[in-house]
């Protein structure tokens, strides 16, 4: 599928990562599973042979099923709910509405405005109005159905840019804006030789995880309880959890079911809170899992954005100005909506400088479904326009298009549009000149029958032989902020132990960062292995025994919570080592731990676990990246992003321009990841986010009409296969960044912003349209219509 290529951050093999202990060799911490190897992940084998427990196969004895009656209105007064039909139902242990939570009726990662249970008032289709706990989930799913809501139906308000219009219903007491970021660097109107601008749609996009929500919810038998669950974000869960239930953390633990992906959509509350009212009321265990539709109404999804775009250049092709505004629709409740406009707006000139930046982004309440994290957060709505005038300009320049991006390309020590300077490795132009430089795929053979129709658009569904097929080839850069920004704390806890096990040494490690795919179990386990020369490393299951990890999100884990792990490894090696110079008379700044021993210089001293004897070397570590600072509120100004990583995509794509049909025939990538701590991890978090990046590009869309959404459904909802994934040339970066942990960059998206601005690029570049609008659809392409 991929052909990877690691390229050194200097000529020869990688530097040894900054922070390794002395005497340590990269090449050795690669033999024994160490930083710079892809050992097995502890979960790989189960999730192969489908013995891996997920939140869906959570099961105890005695337990109950909970099930969801939600609004069939996108904007709706209620009048009175009753219940009794419900409660007559046999096997019914309990219906709950509003009334019947004991605290705040109110949760929100940013802002609590989303009630558990809607009181007098709903303000989207699929808003949770009251529950039901049954001896079985048919039982619960039918009384559900029998309770009876009077509604009085109100108008939807669905159009982001027309809430904000004076005399537009307001949707929360504060009204329709969620917020209003303005960007503004140079001058406010400087003149330019060329200018181009255009205006762009981006459609809704769903993270289209694999598994659904799902948990399993059990009372203590004390007033408390433990919510098992699949999810991103522990302990900000746990919070919301307590706030709805006016319990005290203490009364309420939370541990991490098995996750099947995740992508932003599993960092807001779903069951959560439903599921403990269920269990504290009926003092049972209370499983929940979503069916596939009722997912796509229980989860956030991808903003949609219209967004407006002016470039400004010389004639030499330097940029001069960059205008834009960005809406968002951020649907009933803010969700996470706040940061993805701080992202969309901060990074809304792309990774170029630009010395004089106009930017107003603004995230909108509307009664359509609630949006907020996914994957490339702001940064991918962004993209699809930057790219796309970046494109024009150069057209309109008759320059070419990789040129021009690299004549006005980022590098270390540009200023970006909120003034911070980039202070680490910025390679734009490398990238472009590296995905350019590739080799392109051939022309497929269509010499009429004897063609494979797997390699032509429409694939075996036999639509062309070849005849109407045009080629185009498309670039785009993206980049993307690590870490959460703008001053907020940013923090990971990590807890490591040390001791002797049956003559051997044995490191535990006890993280609540959320494992959801991405193989941060191993990257745990490596860390270890490195910092504390110890081969066998045990994950304690994630829960919230340990302080906070942050979310796993913002490709920030490897970066954070691999932060603290390390932190935590060094003062055990510096207990041991001390230890060990008593013991040995040694010197302790020469001593170093490697293959379960200690070793001074080349000379062994014996077994770690020889050392430790009957000792414990314990410690927990909550550890920050450096601060970060809001920005200025009337320009935008200021120390943002803690970190920025950055992709760049070339894609080939055939186009049936009879039908509009797309083959996506490669899409290949450079990006820099600062140092591949598990190579083979690296590749597979590019792929992923190229893939999720074409889907937005061709095909994924949820289809919202008058505020429902009428495709929720993996037979209506379409995502990419194996066979829409083309081949991928992947050259894999490592210039170390000075201020992060062994140098690394987060990983996982950047392939996600610039993949999908490349294949539509291509998709131009072989037909001549303009195409504005993603998913690009066949009729887009046809100018036809049903």
């Amino acid at each position: 599928m991929s052909t990877p290529t690691r390229v050194p951050a200097r000529p020869g093999r990688s530097p040894a990562p900054a922070g390794v202990p002395a005497g340590s060799d990269r090449l050795d911490q690669a033999e024994t599973g160490g930083i710079g190897a892809s050992p097995v992940r502890p979960d790989g084998r189960g999730k192969v042979t489908g013995e891996f427990a997920y939140g869906s196969d959570l099961w105890t004895d005695d337990m109950i099923w909970g099930a969801t009656l939600r609004s069939p209105h996108p904007h709706a007064r209620i009048r009175s709910v009753s219940i009794g039909a419900a409660l007559a139902t046999a096997g019914v242990y309990a219906v709950l509405t509003c009334d019947d939570v004991p605290g705040q009726n109110a949760y929100g990662l940013e802002h609590a405005d989303q009630p558990v249970l809607a009181a007098d008032l709903v303000r989207y289709a699929g808003e949770p109005v009251a529950l039901v706990g049954a001896d079985h989930p048919e039982v619960a799913r039918l009384a559900a159905s029998k309770i009876v809501v009077d509604y009085e139906v109100l108008e939807p308000v669905t159009d982001p840019v027309a809430a904000l219009e004076p005399g537009a219903p307001r949707l929360h007491s504060g009204g329709n804006l969620v917020r209003h970021l303005k960007i503004r660097k140079g001058q406010p109107a400087p003149a330019a030789d060329v200018v181009v601008a255009g205006s762009y749609q981006i459609g809704m996009q769903d993270q289209a995880f694999l598994g659904p929500e799902a948990g399993l919810a059990v009372p203590d038998g004390a007033g408390g309880v433990e919510l098992f669950v699949s999810t991103q974000w522990l302990h900000a869960d746990q919070q919301q959890i307590c706030a709805a239930l006016g319990l005290p953390p203490e009364k309420v633990r939370l541990v991490l079911a098995g996750v099947g992906g995740a992508f932003g959509g599993r960092e807001d509350l779903s069951m959560h809170v439903h599921a403990c009212l269920l269990a504290l009321h009926t003092g049972k265990p209370v499983k929940m899992m979503y069916s596939r539709e009722e997912s796509f109404f229980g989860h956030v999804h991808r903003h949609p954005a219209l967004i407006r775009y002016e470039h400004g250049a010389r004639r030499d092709g330097t940029l001069v100005y960059v205008r834009a505004a960005i809406y968002l629709d951020g649907g009933a409740y803010a969700s996470s909506t706040t940061a993805v406009v701080g992202n969309a707006g901060t990074m809304g000139a792309g990774p170029y400088v630009v010395p004089n930046v106009h930017i107003d982004a603004y995230g909108v309440y509307t009664n359509n479904p609630p949006c907020g994290a996914m994957r490339g957060f702001g940064s991918v709505q962004s993209a699809f326009g930057y790219e796309a005038q970046m494109d024009k300009l150069a057209a309109a320049l008759g320059m070419d298009p990789v040129e021009f991006r690299c004549q006005n390309a980022m590098e270390l020590g540009s200023a970006g549009p909120t003034g911070q300077v980039i202070d680490s490795p910025a390679p734009v132009a490398e990238m472009l000149q590296r995905v350019s430089q590739m080799a392109l795929p051939p022309e497929a053979d269509r010499a009429g029958d004897s063609t494979d129709l797997r390699l032509l658009p429409g694939g075996v569904g036999n639509t062309t032989h070849g005849e109407g097929i045009a080629r185009g080839i498309g670039y785009a850069v993206g980049y993307k902020n690590v870490g959460f920004s703008e001053g907020h704390d940013d923090y990971s806890t990590a807890r490591v132990r040390l001791e002797a096990a049956a003559g051997e040494p044995v490191v535990t490690v006890h993280t609540a960062a959320a494992e959801v795919g991405q193989g941060l179990v191993t990257i745990e386990q490596q860390i270890c292995r490195t910092e504390l020369g110890v081969g066998n490393v045990v994950v304690v299951p994630k829960d919230t025994g340990v302080g906070s990890a942050g979310s796993t999100s913002a490709s920030r884990q490897t970066y954070v919570t691999g932060g603290a792990v390390k932190a935590a490894c060094e003062l055990v090696r510096g207990r041991l080592l001390t230890k060990v110079s008593g013991q040995r008379g040694a010197t302790g700044a020469g001593l170093r731990l490697a293959d379960g021993q200690v070793w001074s210089g080349a000379e062994s001293l014996g077994p770690i676990a020889g050392f430790l004897g009957a000792d414990v070397i314990e410690e927990t570590v909550q550890w920050r990246h450096r601060p970060t600072r809001p920005v200025d509120p009337e320009t935008g100004q200021g120390f943002a992003h803690v970190q920025y990583a950055f992709a760049a995509h070339r894609a080939v794509v055939d186009v049936d321009t009879d039908l509009g049909l797309v083959k996506v025939v490669a899409l290949d990538c450079a990006q820099d990841v600062g140092l591949a701590i598990n190579p083979q991890a690296v590749v597979g978090q590019i792929q992923g986010g190229s893939a999720q990046g074409l889907g937005l590009a061709i095909m994924e869309e949820i289809q919202v009409r008058d505020g429902m959404i009428r495709n929720p459904s993996f037979t209506d909802y379409l995502i990419p296969t194996i066979l829409d994934v083309p081949p991928m040339r992947i050259d894999v970066l490592e210039y170390p960044d000075p201020h992060a942990p062994y140098g690394l960059r987060g990983v996982g998206e950047p392939p996600t912003i610039s993949s999908g601005p490349a294949i539509v690029a291509a998709i131009r570049a072989a037909t001549g349209l303009d195409l504005a609008r993603v998913p690009v659809k066949p009729e887009d392409i046809t100018g036809t219509r049903s």
